[in-house]
């Protein structure tokens, strides 16, 4: 493809791309096909001599775009949003056109400069405390691929810091706290590292938020059993449930255990910190006095397309001490001065994605003004639909509900009698007929034994209208799965 080919393939790839978001609303949410269908759509191997471009952009459209769950369009209410902006998408075109593997500030100063900088907006906007800044050249944030990715780097950081500062323990001693509301990213963290992993309880009654008094018990066990807890990660917005662990007690306790380092995953509720109204709902103060490394995804509720994890440590050097390797090969004069950031040993790859660029496009084009219009208007929205709930004779929460998430159950008025066995049969028959639907994405969960049902909102497209229709499916559905229950019992 020639420069002249390549413009005319772009401008119809922008042309089809507007088509797309034109007619998404139009379209089923989830893909409508079968497992292995584009193998057998699809040639065996590769093709000997190249095609046109314009076949290959045609099957894109007829191959691949059937194939998609459509997380942007405004029925998707199903796990967390995945951001998409049309200034995100370009931001990455314009950043794949100029490849730089970026592993140090030489390869690209631009690069490096550029995710140095709007990491420092970005902890501005949240309202993150100034020791998290990269200006100060003793914190500083930098760009990862997801919250996962957050979480491992600073389990690494905990665990080189812990066993630097006491070098006596053995590996299998350590232990990661996570609690039984924590990501997956907890548990992952524990088997790629080869740590003991303690997930500590928490229960409805303190709406899944992790307690000072729990962890002080866990510690206490541990600690005199001879382990040696060294990292708890901490939750602002829980996938299940939207829980905030109460990090004002866990520092009341931790004080007293400080080498227990306090790693905060907010990947999806931390783009909410740009309302200062939301900060103390979200824990902000305690996350400034005694956090010391925080995340938030800009790729979930953030409007910067995937991937576009952020994460902040108080003190840069635990990184760097413990991914630091410099081959001579890398070095160069201002690395070796320390005049400059080098990314490559602030994670654990060695080359890193052009990423800030979008970033900076978004930051740029929507304002702090932008970003806040879009995150109350999906809290507004999730108010209406929690309010019809709360009224509801058919249905009640199993959650707080929380920003933009409500989780909730069929739970009929006429029959308080049900146990929860009972209950659970009757919601995963419900759940099952939403499922079955094309026209609405939303997903289950299990909350301490209770199976219920995940309304997550968050696509820029979603309006009230697409909340009312929702509020129609889902009581035509549970109608329906109730009467089919009664009917098997009767």
């Amino acid at each position: 493809m020639d420069v002249e080919q390549f413009r005319r393939a772009g401008y119809q790839a922008i042309d089809r791309i507007c088509d797309y978001y034109s007619s998404l609303r139009d379209r089923p949410v989830l893909a409508q096909v079968e497992p292995g269908y584009l193998r057998k759509a699809l040639p065996a191997s590769a093709p000997t001599e190249g095609e046109e471009f314009q076949l290959i952009a045609d099957d894109y459209q007829k191959y691949i775009i059937p194939g998609l769950t459509h997380w942007q369009h405004p029925s998707f209410f199903a796990y967390f949003p995945t951001a998409c902006t049309f200034e995100g998408i370009l931001g990455e075109l314009y950043a794949s056109s100029a490849p730089t593997p970026g592993f140090n500030w030489s390869a690209s100063p631009a690069c490096t400069e550029l995710e140095a900088v709007v990491m420092d907006w970005t902890a501005q906007i949240l309202g993150l405390d100034k020791s998290f800044y990269n200006i100060t050249e003793v914190g500083g944030g930098v760009i990862q691929t997801t919250a996962s990715d957050s979480a491992l780097i600073a389990t690494v950081a905990a665990r080189s810091r812990y066993v630097r500062e006491n070098p006596h323990v053995a590996m299998e001693k350590l232990v990661l706290y996570t609690t039984t509301q924590t990501h997956s990213l907890g548990k992952k963290a524990g088997l790629v590292l080869g740590l003991k992993v303690r997930a500590l309880e928490v229960i409805a009654e303190d709406d899944f938020a992790l307690r000072g008094e729990t962890l002080k018990v866990a510690l206490k066990e541990d600690v005199d059993a001879g382990l040696h807890p060294f990292i708890l990660i901490a939750t602002v917005g829980t996938t299940s449930s939207g829980a905030v662990d109460q990090l004002d007690e866990i520092a009341d306790v931790a004080k007293h255990y400080p080498f227990l380092w306090l790693h905060v995953d907010a990947a999806w509720a931390g783009v909410a910190l740009v309302c200062p109204e939301y900060r103390e709902a979200c824990q902000l103060p305690a996350v400034n006095n005694y956090a010391d490394s925080f995340c938030t995804n800009f790729h979930k509720w953030g409007l910067i397309n995937f991937d576009a994890s952020c994460l902040w440590v108080r003190h840069r050097k635990h990184l760097t001490d413990a991914l630091d390797v410099t081959p001579e090969f890398l070095r160069s004069k201002h690395g070796d001065a320390g005049t400059v950031i080098d990314y490559r040993n602030w994670h654990l790859g060695l080359g890193r994605r052009f990423r800030s660029l979008k970033f900076w496009f978004v930051l740029r084009s929507r304002g702090i003004n932008g970003f806040q219009k879009y995150i109350n208007d999906s809290i507004k929205l999730n108010a209406k639909f929690a309010q019809h709930i709360r009224e509801s004779d058919q249905f009640s929460f199993v959650a707080k509900p929380f920003l933009a998430l409500t989780v909730f159950r069929l739970a009929p008025k006429s029959l308080l009698h049900l146990a929860t066995p009972e209950l659970n049969a009757l919601n995963r028959a419900f759940y099952a007929r939403l499922a079955a639907r094309n026209d609405i994405a939303i997903t289950q969960t299990d909350l301490n034994g209770v199976f219920c049902v995940r309304m997550a909102i968050g696509a820029e497209m979603t309006l009230e209208g697409d909340i009312d229709k929702a509020l129609d499916v889902i009581g035509q559905e549970g109608r329906a799965a109730l009467g089919e229950w009664e009917s098997m019992r009767s």
